[in-house]
C-alpha cells in the first residue's frame, strides 16, 4: 500500500513553516527531512511520526503516542495533528536534538 497524496500534501504543510523541506517515498511510506535531516516519516497508513528521543520520546509516549516499530519514530500526538503551532514546536525540538 503506498501512502497518499493527501497524506503528503497534509505532511508537507503542516510542517512547510520550517522551511528547506524535502521528501523521499521509502517502503509505501515518506521521509520528511529538513536541511537533510530526516525528522519525521509518513507511514502507509497515512499515521505521521517524528524522531524523537530521550525525554521527548517520554513525553510523546505519556501523551499516547505509539512507536513506529522498534525504531525512534513516534505518532504524532492528536492535539498536534489538528495544531500546526503545536505541531511545529514539537518538530523543533525533535530537530533540536537530532
Amino acid at each position: 500500500m503506498a501512502v497518499a497524496d493527501a497524506d503528503i500534501a497534509f505532511a508537507t504543510d503542516l510542517f512547510s513553516d520550517l522551511g528547506q523541506l524535502t521528501t523521499r517515498k521509502m517502503f509505501g511510506g515518506m521521509c520528511l527531512y529538513h536541511q537533510g535531516v530526516v525528522f519525521a516519516l509518513l507511514s502507509s497508513q497515512g499515521q505521521l511520526y517524528l524522531k524523537v528521543k530521550g525525554d521527548l520520546a517520554r513525553r510523546f509516549q505519556a501523551k499516547g503516542s505509539t512507536q513506529f516499530h522498534n525504531m525512534p519514530y513516534w505518532s504524532l500526538p492528536d492535539a498536534a495533528l489538528e495544531d500546526p503551532d503545536t505541531a511545529l514546536a514539537l518538530a523543533r525540538e525533535a530537530l533540536a536534538v537530532l
